[in-house]
């Protein structure tokens, strides 16, 4: 069966975003960038909440072709443009969207038929919201958290609405010389 693996950034008190949204204090590097390369190769599907969709959507398939486009750009942008999309949201229609499956209800069975397909992993960036609704209902197989040097004091929580323990356990830690240490875990099931 595929996972669903989540990858978020964190202050080290554990918020996502500033209160507006603000993610200017996330640190990255191309070796962090490399690395989550390496992840984007063992999958196949990218899930998202609606705003962060429309951000991507708005960035990411074009974005290899700029004249300036980083190394990054480039190949993210053609793994963007391949991988099919599940994007979470009560508002938008699939309806004309390229590659792209959106759920809006019964999101426990929507997600676990997709996990019973054939294929790769299923990776969520980002997306706290849609995170927060996945988490709520136990489908988050495995969890790469990158916590970076910065505590923000509020914002955007990383968890919410955990209402039952959720074991862990750590399978891997990788540091980056920009200060982020990204943490990997696997979800206990019973």
């Amino acid at each position: 069966m595929r996972k669903l693996v989540f990858f978020m950034h964190s202050s080290l008190d554990g918020f996502v975003a500033g209160l507006k949204g603000e993610m200017d204090w996330i640190n990255i590097n191309d070796a962090m960038f490399d690395f989550v390369a390496t992840m984007t190769d063992k999958a196949d599907t990218a899930l998202y909440g609606r705003v962060t969709y429309e951000m991507m959507q708005s960035y990411w398939p074009a974005a290899g072709e700029q004249p300036n486009a980083s190394k990054h750009d480039k190949e993210h942008s053609a793994w963007y443009n391949k991988v099919s999309k599940v994007v979470l949201s009560k508002t938008i229609n699939e309806k004309g969207l390229y590659n792209t499956k959106v759920i809006g209800d019964q999101l426990a069975d929507n997600i676990n038929k997709i996990k019973k397909q054939d294929g790769k992993n299923i990776l969520i960036f980002g997306s706290p919201t849609a995170s927060h609704s996945l988490l709520s209902q136990g489908l988050i197989d495995e969890f790469w958290l990158f916590v970076n040097p910065v505590l923000l004091g509020q914002g955007i929580p990383l968890f919410k609405g955990v209402t039952e323990t959720t074991k862990l356990k750590l399978i891997e830690t990788k540091t980056f010389s920009c200060g982020v240490i990204a943490l990997h875990y696997e979800t206990k099931r019973n």
